[in-house]
């Protein structure tokens, strides 16, 4: 079984978005002979997240973590117990594609990182910043950028280095670094990019959102440099 596992803490703006396209991609493995389940793990959301969920008919896990490592730790944990062979990690303000799930499980290795993209650039307007993120992002086969937004591991390697630690940012980069270390086979690929929010109010501090905001401020600080030297 394919697990595919969404943490979430007040995601009932953006979650809908999220499972309908997750939903799409579980129904292309399906065609595949995959048998998919979708997991989102409520931590402390006291909006709607929830009743978003029912809507579209997913399974939901409830916890009291305030932390996406935790949050990503527990969900891994409960459909593992529940027969999962593939975990597909992905975030509820992201989109995966349609081939997202038949990709990950193409490229048969011990796991599979994924690029991500914006397609919405609010609210950060200034082409400025929008070149800058692009001239620091390779988004090519063999990258080596780490997201869990777009992120896919096989059980036996995911249990063997430990799984997602309780760390409250960057879980997904020590799991990955973990898996380098046992000598995981991993797929760096850019073939089933997943488009991601570039809001400002990220969940996860020290995560995709705050690396937008340090863009900014380096942005700022290089045109502040460029006009003190003319």
């Amino acid at each position: 079984m394919i697990a595919v596992v969404i943490p979430a803490h007040n995601e009932a703006r953006r979650l809908g978005h999220c499972l309908r396209a997750v939903q799409v991609a579980a129904a292309h493995a399906q065609a595949q002979g995959h048998r998919v389940e979708i997991l989102v793990v409520l931590d402390r959301c006291q909006d709607g997240t929830a009743a978003v969920a029912m809507r579209h008919g997913v399974a939901t896990l409830t916890v009291d973590a305030g932390n996406v490592g935790l949050a990503r730790q527990a969900g891994a944990r409960h459909m593992l117990e529940r027969g999962a062979h593939w975990l597909a990690c992905t975030d509820a303000d992201s989109k995966v594609p349609p081939h997202w799930l038949c990709w990950q499980m193409q490229c048969a290795a011990d796991a599979v990182c994924g690029t991500v993209h914006i397609e919405r650039w609010q609210p950060w307007q200034t082409a400025a910043i929008r070149a800058l993120y692009r001239s620091r992002y390779e988004a090519r086969e063999g990258h080596r950028h780490i997201h869990g937004a777009n992120l896919g591991v096989c059980a036996q390697a995911y249990e063997r280095v430990g799984g997602f630690q309780p760390l409250a940012a960057h879980e997904d980069v020590h799991l990955v670094q973990a898996l380098q270390a046992s000598g995981a086979q991993i797929v760096w690929t850019a073939r089933n990019s997943v488009a991601t929010s570039s809001r400002a109010d990220a969940r996860a501090r020290e995560g995709f959102g705050d690396y937008l905001i340090s863009l900014q401020a380096t942005g700022a600080a290089h045109s502040v440099s460029t006009q003190g030297a003319l």
